[in-house]
This record gives structure tokens, sequence and C-alpha cells, in this order.
């Protein structure tokens, strides 16, 4: 099977920069953070400085994604108590987003 995928990667058929670029891209738009692509990516064999670097390029759109899967699942409002709070916080984990950005969305949503 590693003789098959060499002669691949040779040929310029097999790109592991591709498939990550591609998986990752995906995972974002199904609403996966950075922290589960991470370990989805591990489980998959590529090297940690090829995540590091691909998952570097979407930065700035982590805050964006965090929101957007929030509200697609509990709205806009803020949650009514710590229960709510801690309930939402566990779902977001879930997904694969920081806690630090977890914290500072259901802390100081604006």
């Amino acid at each position: 099977m590693e003789r098959v995928l060499d002669e691949l990667a040779k040929a310029g058929l097999q790109s592991d920069a591709r498939f990550t670029e591609s998986y990752v891209d995906s995972r974002v738009r199904r609403g996966s953070g950075p922290q589960r692509i991470r370990a989805e990516l591990r489980e998959r064999g590529i090297d940690d400085s090829l995540i590091a670097e691909t998952l570097d390029l979407y930065t700035e759109q982590w805050w964006e994604e965090l929101r957007r899967v929030h509200d697609g699942k509990y709205g806009s409002e803020p949650p009514a108590d710590r229960k709510e709070m801690a309930r939402r916080a566990r779902f977001l984990e879930y997904r694969g987003f920081p806690t630090d950005l977890i914290r500072q969305l259901l802390f100081n949503p604006d």
C-alpha cells in the first residue's frame, strides 16, 4: 500500500497538502472547529506541521464560524442562565472550537 501511495505521489496524483486543504475546507463548511479538524486529520496520518499550516489559513474565520454554528442552533439570543450557557459551551466544544473563543461568544456576544 505504501509503495502505491509513493508512486502516486511521485506522479503528482496524490498530495497530502491538497487532501488537507480540501478536507479542512469541507469540515469548516460543515461547522467543525479547528480542534476537531486537527484531531480528525491526525487520525488520518497527516503531519502536524501541514495541519497547522492549513488551519492557519482560517485563523481570521474561526470567530465567524463559531458565531454561525452557535446562531444556527440557538439563534442570536444570549443564554438565559448558567445551565443554558454550559449546554451551549459543551455543544461548541464538541464541534471543536477553542474554549477561549466560546467564552468570548457566551460572555461578550457583541
